[in-house]
């Protein structure tokens, strides 16, 4: 790719940028990308609840594996956003290319991996007959290409980190309407095509993938200010590495934790039957909704604390962070009361099950407590990983979430007999014990001392956003 004609040093400095202005984009990216995966559970529920319990127990896996790329994505967004602030976009234009070959290449093997030893990992899980066959299709098909999942991850990231949130979440919705179309026409067999269930899914979710992938390269390519060469993706710079490596590992080890303790939990409640299963995927197509405005803020802040850390802004970062945990505090305990208002029509929405639907709406219940924790982490994790003090929450996830709520779970669905509800408690008593020591980490400001690029003393200035 050429470089742009716009010479690095002609390019005007950026105008600060509210969080309702980021945020907004992503949230409604967010929402598109959370409806690709309810439209898939209400279309499969029209085929058996063994299907959506299936397809819930892969997307465990699937979910482990696209935070194994957020490695790259992860660091590379922070570290980019440091790099623009400081006015380097040539050195921002290289890191992102790098960024864009490493996770391909990591997408690559995680694809293989999936193919080679999806049988075993699936034989492991004490699944049995159709939901067995189920998972097996969707695993083989939707894990055998989930190097595209990596490159969206990375892509949509650069654009935002760029300050293109709303063109993100544009292609975002054009990628959710062609697999909620895909959906319709493969899994029952509409406009002559043959009627394939799960496989239909499947195929319905790589086919949109991967066009979004074509779409999304291309337009990071027109709006980056100073453009990607083609020598930039095959040369490997050890310091970018580094920085990259230096946040994005312990960012996609916190997810791995996470969501390693989850899929524990999946095991637990295997042991507990198809109801309690297909329960707790239809509570998730739920909660998921619940914790959206949350994890838009936390991204959008992490945006603005990188770019204000960036350019030496410590007191402007302390003060957003704080600010954005109040708005991400008070929308999800508004939204989770109202799913708790409505949940018997919401759960309606999913199953005509009995027992499902009392199983489910317990746990809606019980979000209360989940919830609230979960918006402290979903904020300030975002803001210490983008302040580049992303080691602490490394360690305290580990410790909250396998020394103390993967017991704690077992415990309480086993020994206390609660069940599926145990595994909820259990899940909440993580979030907030981490949620508060992150607090307590933020106003401790430690944060500070972790920046990851150097300042000039008379930067030339850049744009980014529009």
């Amino acid at each position: 790719m050429e470089v742009a004609a716009t010479p690095q040093s002609a390019v005007q400095a950026p105008p600060p940028v509210g969080l309702f202005r980021l945020t907004w984009p992503i949230f409604l990216e967010l929402l598109l990308f959370m409806l690709m995966g309810t439209s898939d559970t209400l279309m499969l529920s029209g085929v058996s609840d063994d299907a959506v319990s299936a397809v819930g127990v892969v997307n465990q896996y699937v979910f482990i594996c696209i935070m194994a790329t957020g490695v790259i994505s992860h660091g590379a967004a922070i570290v980019v956003a440091q790099y623009i602030v400081a006015r380097k976009v040539q050195e921002a234009a290289r890191i992102s290319a790098l960024a864009i070959t490493m996770n391909l290449c990591l997408g690559f093997m995680v694809s293989a991996g999936l193919l080679l030893f999806g049988d075993a990992i699936l034989g492991g899980m004490n699944l049995q007959g159709p939901v067995l066959a189920h998972a097996t299709t969707y695993l083989h098909l939707v894990g055998g290409f989930l190097f595209f999942q990596a490159l969206i991850n990375v892509l949509s990231g650069l654009l935002r980190t760029y300050g293109f949130t709303r063109q993100s979440m544009l292609v975002s919705l054009g990628m959710n309407v062609l697999h909620v179309a895909a959906n319709y026409a493969l899994i029952f067999g509409h406009f002559g095509l043959p009627e394939l269930g799960v496989t239909g899914a499947a195929l319905s979710t790589v086919l949109s993938r991967a066009i979004a992938v074509g779409v999304f390269a291309w337009m990071l390519y027109r709006l980056m200010p100073i453009r990607m060469e083609f020598g930039d993706y095959v040369r490997f710079s050890k310091e970018y590495v580094r920085k990259i490596l230096k946040v994005g590992v312990p960012a996609a080890v916190e997810q791995l934790t996470y969501q390693g303790c989850q899929t524990v939990f999946l095991y637990y409640i295997t042991f507990l039957g198809t109801v309690a299963l297909a329960s707790r995927q239809y509570a998730f197509a739920i909660s998921q909704y619940v914790f959206l405005c949350s994890l838009a803020i936390g991204m959008g802040t992490a945006i603005i604390v990188g770019r204000m850390v960036g350019a030496r802004r410590p007191e402007d970062a302390y003060r957003q962070a704080l600010q954005s945990l109040k708005w991400g505090v008070g929308i999800t305990l508004a939204v989770d009361v109202t799913a708790i208002l409505f949940r018997e029509p919401l759960v309606g929405l999913f199953t005509d099950n009995g027992d499902i639907r009392q199983v489910t709406a317990q746990l809606i219940v019980l979000s209360i407590l989940l919830e609230t924790g979960r918006s402290f982490n979903l904020v300030l994790v975002n803001a210490l990983r983008a302040a580049g003090d992303a080691t602490f929450t490394v360690y305290m996830g580990i410790v909250s979430m396998v020394c103390m709520s993967l017991p704690l779970g077992y415990f309480l669905v086993f020994r206390m007999n609660l069940g599926l509800p145990g595994v909820w408690l259990a899940i909440a008593a993580d979030e907030w014990l981490r949620g508060v020591t992150m607090w307590l980490r933020w106003r401790s400001r430690a944060w500070e001392r972790h920046s990851l690029v150097e300042q000039e003393a008379q930067p030339a200035a850049v744009t980014v956003g529009g």
